[in-house]
């Protein structure tokens, strides 16, 4: 079946929400689609959240090949889906085929490199300590792993109908730390969502899996999302969206009698540094690049450019010329939602109304029904850095030009600044020195640093980070890309003087799993 019902999965079972009845808008034509899709109520996230906590045990406890070999077959029962999961996520967001086709390579690829992750034992590195009986005093015998925490909740995001959504980052890294997922579906893209919880769910019923191990609800966040996040059943919770949102959430969970970890990630105006040698070098192909960037998928990545620092004078000049004219062309990008795009023309226009800023240009005018404007102000450090508001995201193709009197007001700038996902810095050689000292302002700013390229696009890898210090998240300590985030799910525990009969395979003598441990300190797979 390629058609979505309108239904939410919980463990398994196709439920119809008998909440309130919401259809997804197609925003390049600002219809309805059918079919309509009802929200879940609290009888609905009682019976999901149970069924993940039956599932947690037995799920845990499976072979870690088989939890990969699970990874692997969502991946193919994705693709399985063909075209139809393609055409409908294209419908509900608007996003280009192309865009939408590489996105779900990204979808399957995440999920079969957290499965080579775990074939691997990467996931988690033992560590042994062995007895040391005549040390003064006797050290015993320690040894500590990595455990699941139990079931995760997750938010699908607006912006990533697939990789950040409901087979997405979150949802693949859980379920790899071995955490069954109760998965709120976004309610901009309910037909995707559905379609891809089927292949997730029908991967369950395949491998012979508790039915608890995913469920799929929809449901307004205030409610269903609160009462997901407070259930006692729920160990952590994995966010992408706004800030407001994503504060609620982890209000919430601190509010539960026993605290949960939430892992939000919230908002990031990632700022770029044109340093002076640069500019000269090469600011007009620094400018094409920039406007290439700002509006890329209508400025809704969480990391287009939406802030851009440099020392004034005639370079800076001649990159604005350039810009402008770069923005001015750009027709306005359709947006995933009425609602997002009436906060980005409300964003624009508060800009455009403050005394301190100047708007340089915008692109044309437009009969879209759900559009954003490109759109490039400027603004002088003095007022940058005594206004917050001047900092706030405007979620969309529009950015803010600092203007800076010298290099010493370029690091103010720098030290003003929010926490953020990424920081760019455009260099030459002759800025090497300067480089050096921004550099070490940034690393306290941002989970990720570029240099002379642009923060839109995220590798998916071992080293990359996606992530930053509040308000980008929640927790700055973690990345929601790559294979470090399963160890948001996971928490360490140290085995002290166990019977070698009762000791997990992981920390047993003669490592029957063959996994890379470190004893004593010492890294190896003995």
């Amino acid at each position: 079946m390629t058609e979505p019902t309108g239904q939410m999965l919980i463990a398994g079972t196709p439920v119809s929400g008998s909440g309130e009845k919401i259809r997804a808008i197609d925003p390049s034509t600002g219809s309805e689609l059918e079919p309509p899709f009802g929200h879940g109520d609290a009888t609905d996230v009682e019976r999901a959240c149970t069924a993940a906590a039956e599932a947690f045990g037995p799920y845990r406890r499976m072979p870690i090949t088989e939890r990969a070999r699970f990874l692997e077959r969502i991946a193919d029962n994705i693709e399985r889906v063909g075209d139809a999961l393609v055409e409908r996520a294209h419908a509900e967001s608007g996003l280009p085929v192309a865009r939408l086709t590489g996105e779900r390579g990204r979808t399957t690829g995440q999920l079969r490199m957290f499965a080579t992750l775990l074939r691997a034992g990467d996931h988690d590195i033992p560590r042994i300590d062995p007895a040391l009986p005549d040390r003064t005093p006797p050290r015993p015998d320690i040894r500590q792993r990595q455990v699941p925490l139990g079931p995760v909740a997750v938010f699908g995001a607006s912006n990533f109908p697939l990789a950040f959504s409901v087979a997405g980052g979150d949802t693949a890294s859980a379920l790899a730390a071995g955490c069954p997922v109760v998965v709120k579906g976004h309610d901009a893209h309910p037909g995707t969502s559905e379609l891809v919880g089927r292949a997730i769910a029908g991967a369950v019923a395949d491998l012979g899996l508790p039915a608890g191990t995913f469920s799929l609800l929809f449901g307004d966040g205030p409610d269903l999302g609160i009462r997901l996040v407070t259930d006692p059943r729920i160990q952590a919770v994995g966010f992408t969206g706004s800030r407001t949102g994503g504060l609620a959430l982890v209000a919430a969970a601190q509010s539960r009698p026993r605290p949960i970890p939430v892992y939000a990630e919230m908002s990031s105006t990632n700022p770029v540094f044109l340093l002076p040698g640069a500019l000269a070098e090469r600011g007009s192909r620094i400018a094409t690049g920039f406007a290439g960037s700002l509006t890329l998928g209508a400025g809704q990545f969480c990391t287009n450019p939406g802030i851009v620092v440099a020392v004034d004078g005639p370079e800076l000049r001649s990159f604005l010329d350039t810009a402008a004219d770069a923005v001015a062309e750009r027709e306005a990008g359709t947006m995933l939602t009425p609602g997002i795009a009436r906060a980005y023309a409300e964003g624009v226009s508060r800009l455009a109304e403050h005394p301190a800023v100047q708007v340089l240009a915008q692109g044309p005018e437009t009969d879209l029904p759900v559009a954003g404007r490109p759109a490039l102000v400027v603004t002088d450090a003095e007022a940058f850095i005594g206004d917050e508001s001047l900092q706030q995201e405007v979620f969309g193709s529009c950015s803010v030009v600092v203007r800076c009197r010298d290099a010493a007001q370029l690091r103010e700038v720098a030290e003003s600044l929010e926490g953020q996902l990424t920081v760019t810095v455009h260099a030459a050689g002759d800025d090497h020195a300067e480089a050096a000292e921004l550099l070490d302002v940034l690393e306290l700013k941002a989970g990720r640093i570029l240099f002379d390229g642009w923060p839109t696009g995220v590798e998916v890898g071992h080293a990359m980070v996606h992530g930053g210090p509040h308000p980008s998240t929640s927790d700055s300590r973690m990345t929601s890309v790559g294979t470090p985030a399963v160890e948001r799910f996971q928490r360490p525990v140290a085995y002290q003087d166990v019977p070698a009969a009762l000791l997990p395979s992981s920390l047993a003598d003669h490592n029957p799993d063959g996994l890379l441990r470190r004893i004593d300190g010492e890294p190896g797979r003995h």
